[in-house]
Formats: C-alpha cells, sequence, structure tokens
C-alpha cells in the first residue's frame, strides 16, 4: 500500500481538504443554527461531521483502493437552514438524523428502499434542492445592501479568484471574510480571548427526540435530497472514471459512519461530487490503481480540520451573521445553477418541477412540516397527473 503513495496524490489529498472544508462549513453551520443549534453544538456538529467523513473516506479507501471520496451533506445542511427550529428543539432535529442515516443504510441493503428512491424524477427533486438553495443565495446581495464596505470585498474576491480557478472562488471569499472580520468590523478586545479556550475540541451530546413533524420535514427530505444530489451522483463520477464499487455497500456504509456523528449535533456525511472529481481523476495520480492516495490524505486533513472546529465557529461568532451567510450563499450558487439547469431542461416535467421549485422556495410550512416537503409531494402530484392522463390517451389511440 506504502508503494502507491506520492507527492501528486499528497498535494492533491490536501487540497480537497481545504477546498471541502472551507467551500461549505458555513452553509453547515447555517444549517444547525437553522434548526436550533447553540454555538457549541454547532461546533460540535462540524466536528462530528469533518471527523466521520475523514474516517469514512481513510477506511473506504483502504478497503477498496478506490479514491472513495467522502463529504458532509451541503445540499443537506442548506436544507436544514430553510426547515426551521421543529418542536422539541434540536434534539427533534438529531432525532430526523438518525432516522435520515437509517434510510441511507436501508437504501443500499434494500433494493426496493433503493429503487424507490431512484424512481423519483431527477427534475423534480434538482427542483427541490433548488428551491431551497433560492433563498440562501440571496445573501450576499443582502450583505452588501447591509454595508457594502463589509460585503462588497467578500463578493469581489470571490468573483475575481472564480474567473481564474472556480475551486479556489469560495476559499478566496473565507479569506476576504477573516479580513474583513479583522479590519473591518469593530471587536471588543477581550472577545479573542475565547479563541484559546476554543482550541481544545468539545463534542456535545445530543439525546435525539424523535416526532413525526421532524421525520416528514428534516427526515424525508435530508434523505431525499442527499440520495438524489450526493450518493448517486458520487457513484456516477467513479463509474466515469472506471472504478466500479458496489454502490449500495457504499451508501450503507456512509449511513453507518453518519449515525455516531448524529448523537454529537451532525446531519450525515455521503458520497462526494466535486472533490470525488479531484481525487478520481488524472490530476490525482497518472496511474489509477494509485489515486485512492489522494482521497486518504483528504481524510486525515479533515479529521484534523474537525478538531479546530471550535475555533472556527468562535471566529465566526464574532462576525455579523449575514458575512458568513454570505460566504454560504457564494458556496452555493454553483450547486444552484447546476440543480435549476437540471430541473427545468426537459420539456415534459417542466411543469411539476415549476411547482416543486415555487413551493420548496416560498418558506412556507404546513401543519408545521417545512416547504420542501410539500414542494415536493406537489410536484409528484402534477407528474403523476400528467402521466395518468398520457397513458390514458395512448390507450384511446
Amino acid at each position: 500500500m506504502l508503494k502507491d503513495f506520492s507527492l501528486q496524490s499528497l498535494f492533491m489529498g490536501l487540497l480537497v481538504a481545504f477546498v471541502g472544508f472551507a467551500s461549505s462549513f458555513s452553509v453547515v453551520l447555517q444549517g444547525l443554527e437553522g434548526v436550533g443549534a447553540t454555538p457549541a453544538q454547532s461546533a460540535s456538529g462540524l466536528m462530528a461531521l469533518s471527523v466521520a467523513m475523514g474516517l469514512a473516506g481513510i477506511v473506504l479507501s483502504v478497503a477498496t483502493r478506490m479514491p472513495v471520496s467522502i463529504a458532509w451533506s451541503t445540499p443537506g445542511a442548506a436544507l436544514l437552514a430553510t426547515a426551521g427550529v421543529q418542536g422539541g428543539g434540536f434534539a427533534a432535529a438529531v432525532g430526523a438524523f438518525v432516522l435520515a442515516n437509517i434510510l441511507i443504510v436501508a437504501a443500499g441493503l434494500m433494493r426496493p428502499v433503493g429503487r424507490a428512491i431512484s424512481a423519483i424524477p431527477a427534475p423534480l427533486a434538482n427542483a427541490m434542492l433548488a428551491g431551497v438553495l433560492m433563498g440562501l443565495c440571496f445573501a450576499p446581495v443582502q450583505a452588501v445592501a447591509f454595508n457594502p464596505f463589509l460585503g462588497l470585498p467578500i463578493v469581489i474576491a470571490w468573483a475575481v479568484v472564480g474567473a481564474f480557478n472556480k475551486l479556489l472562488a469560495v476559499p478566496a471569499a473565507l479569506v476576504a471574510f477573516v479580513l474583513v472580520l479583522i479590519f473591518g468590523v469593530d471587536i471588543a478586545p477581550d472577545a479573542w480571548s475565547g479563541l484559546g479556550e476554543a482550541i481544545i475540541p468539545r463534542l456535545e451530546w445530543v439525546t435525539p427526540h424523535f416526532s413525526v413533524q421532524a421525520a416528514i420535514s428534516i427526515a424525508l427530505p435530508l434523505f431525499i435530497v442527499t440520495m438524489a444530489s450526493q450518493n448517486i451522483p458520487g457513484v456516477a463520477i467513479l463509474n466515469i472514471n472506471h472504478y466500479r464499487p458496489n454502490a449500495g455497500r457504499l451508501f450503507s456504509l456512509t449511513g453507518l459512519f453518519s449515525l455516531p456523528a448524529a448523537f454529537f449535533g451532525g446531519h450525515g456525511v455521503n458520497l462526494a461530487a466535486i472533490t470525488a472529481a479531484m481525487c478520481a481523476g488524472e490530476d490525482a495520480h497518472a496511474d489509477p490503481k494509485r489515486r485512492y492516495w489522494a482521497a486518504i490524505i483528504a481524510g486525515i486533513g479533515y479529521v484534523l480540520l474537525g478538531l479546530l472546529s471550535g475555533v472556527v465557529v468562535a471566529v465566526v461568532m464574532l462576525a455579523p451573521p449575514i458575512l458568513i451567510e454570505a460566504v454560504a450563499g457564494l458556496a452555493l450558487i454553483g450547486a444552484f445553477t447546476g440543480s435549476a439547469m437540471a430541473a427545468f431542461k426537459d420539456a415534459d416535467t417542466r411543469e411539476a418541477a415549476a411547482a416543486t421549485f415555487l413551493v420548496s422556495a416560498s418558506g412556507v410550512s404546513f401543519f408545521g412540516i417545512s416547504g420542501a416537503f410539500w414542494g415536493l409531494l406537489s410536484g409528484l402530484a402534477i407528474f403523476g397527473f400528467q402521466q395518468l392522463y398520457a397513458f390514458r390517451n395512448s390507450k384511446e389511440k
């Protein structure tokens, strides 16, 4: 195994860990806070997720000798940010995390469950995700309106660096955020003193509370979004690069690695999509049989970054919330455009996708259940009526 190690894989793995963490940790924090987590619970959840995806990436890559890149569910975190606090508070959200991960394990082990999620039309799943993401993508504009001197540098850094290298665009926005925090935000001198204590990693146990409301508002949409936008594309990227893993087994194992993290506030980890392409491509190594080391190095990097999550959260708490929301919004623009294009590409499902998108984006909830669920349900209803009408027409002819 050590003979397959290379400096090329080392550099790519370090880049993957940096990009994977820096580009979306703000989305995770915003999502956890959106369902009621305290700053300490958010830091714990971020740490649990980062360590879980690091360990999962290491173990699965070593076991399969394939570059199995693992990530936290960024679309899932975005969904949490719009779901709202459920009855029972953050404990209810943790109960939903546990249920969602059990469903992912079942999807890998039980073919009917996997077929059921695959049967949901991809345009509708993408429309639900686009609807959830749209409101979050307004944050950069809102940050500029809040204070142009604070918001504009973050947006400009993202746009300028992204013109040359899209992968580094969000890390550049994060660097701009730190500089704005240091030079532009009036912070009391004693506020920095808490950073020393934050260096010590702390996990916060959360006893889950299970409720039907949280299961429908959080667990089910989280399961669908994670499978449709992360796990299935993750396997596809490995296949494109001529790797043929047992997809069901990988799904189940990511769910199993996620379960312990859920009790410490982490919503879940899954197969990566964007960083999977980095680890599985030629840039990781010319020899496909040696690229798995890039995923191993990335996993080690995630574990180390996770141990610093307390410092990350402590720094973020020093700034006006809209600024870190702006970074999160910029990180989600690519996901929004991709999901929106996929949602409305097919003319046959365009109306159903539009209904899903509009209801999901509305942010309204009925009976305490979030709009993401109702958006998917309305889209499926319209799609079903259209399919029934088309079937009856074909019978009459």
